[in-house]
């Protein structure tokens, strides 16, 4: 079986294991559940929604297989998806991860409405709803490493032409580049205001539940702030990234690390997402889609940086580092 195939046919067998997993659970445990059962929890941990049982299984079950059909029915019709190590590992940590999700809700809203005599008596929700965040992230990480495996398809960087800018002897030159990400900064900034506001809510009401969100929140919305944005300097002494608007966190990667760089397009697509996305030694830093500024290590890594001009930002650091290689004399 071909890796493609081999792919299709275990992401299939998932996505079916855990639709069925969506529609037994409930089934199984139905007369112990109230009907409506309650689906929704306030800020105070009680619940304050329901649904009918019928309507919450089909929505839950149904709600999954849309997402999962869509990126199934994706890697099946794009020919050239399953090529690339790091979209399959993308498409991994989204079934893996997303799936997990659901499963892990439907555990918590069983737990919850067991044995109680009607919706409103459903048991409040407190640090158990950190289980369905939990297999968020600890899904999506198996699933990028379940679809790591096999050969990665991307172009050959040799035959990229290692394009320099012509310096003079003695002369000096520094490269400075910067995008950012408005839609990710408003995301990260509101996360941040909404957590924060929370917390102010349980000082003054005291509600012990609204610490749950009012600790995570702050916390997803400084990093999604952190890496909406990045700025790249390419000076003799190597390359620095800077990250977020106040470019409190950095990266340098000393010149003698370098062997080669070259521009590439990646997109969010075909590298998992936004943000930092890979693994160390095949990482993309990616703000926005399109040309990125890729290192080659001479260790035989690479890393790439979704940012403006990176084309002339190669050219320079490639002269850079064919300058340090022979010498302080060349300086």
């Amino acid at each position: 079986m071909g890796l493609r195939a081999r792919f299709l046919s275990i992401a299939a067998g998932w996505i079916a294991l855990v639709t069925a997993a969506l529609i037994a659970a409930p089934l199984a445990l139905r007369d112990r559940l109230p009907d409506p059962i309650a689906t929704h929890w306030g800020a105070n941990g009680a619940p304050d929604n329901s649904m009918p049982f019928v309507m919450a299984l089909l929505f839950q079950a149904g709600l999954w297989a849309l997402l999962a059909g869509g990126a199934w029915s994706a890697a099946l019709t794009g020919a050239s998806l399953l090529r690339r190590r790091s979209s399959r590992m993308g498409l991994g940590a989204l079934l893996g991860g997303v799936g997990l999700f659901f499963l892990g809700l439907q555990v918590v809203t069983l737990v919850a409405n067991l044995d109680a005599p009607d919706w409103e008596r459903a048991a409040g929700l407190g640090w158990s709803a950190l289980l369905a965040v939990a297999g968020l992230v600890l899904g999506g990480w198996l699933g990028a490493l379940a679809a790591r495996p096999g050969p990665d398809e991307r172009p050959d960087p040799s035959a990229v032409p290692t394009r320099r800018l012509p310096l003079r002897p003695g002369q000096r030159a520094v490269w400075v580049s910067s995008v950012s990400s408005g839609p990710l900064g408003a995301l990260g900034g509101s996360l941040l205001a909404v957590g924060l506001a929370l917390a102010v809510l349980a000082l003054i009401g005291g509600e012990g539940a609204l610490w749950i969100p009012a600790t995570i929140m702050p916390l997803v919305g400084l990093l999604v702030v952190a890496f909406s944005s990045v700025r790249v300097q390419v000076t003799e002494e190597g390359v620095v990234l800077f990250f977020g608007p106040f470019r409190l966190l950095r990266r340098h990667i000393a010149i003698e690390r370098v062997e080669r760089a070259w521009s590439e397009e990646r997109f969010p697509a075909g590298v998992g997402g936004w943000g930092v996305r890979g693994l160390p030694g095949a990482a993309t830093v990616m703000v926005r889609g399109g040309e990125c500024l890729v290192l080659g290590y001479v260790s035989g890594g690479r890393l790439a940086v979704s940012i403006d001009d990176a084309e002339n930002g190669a050219a320079l650091l490639n002269t850079l580092v064919a300058r340090a290689s022979t010498g302080p004399s060349a300086r």
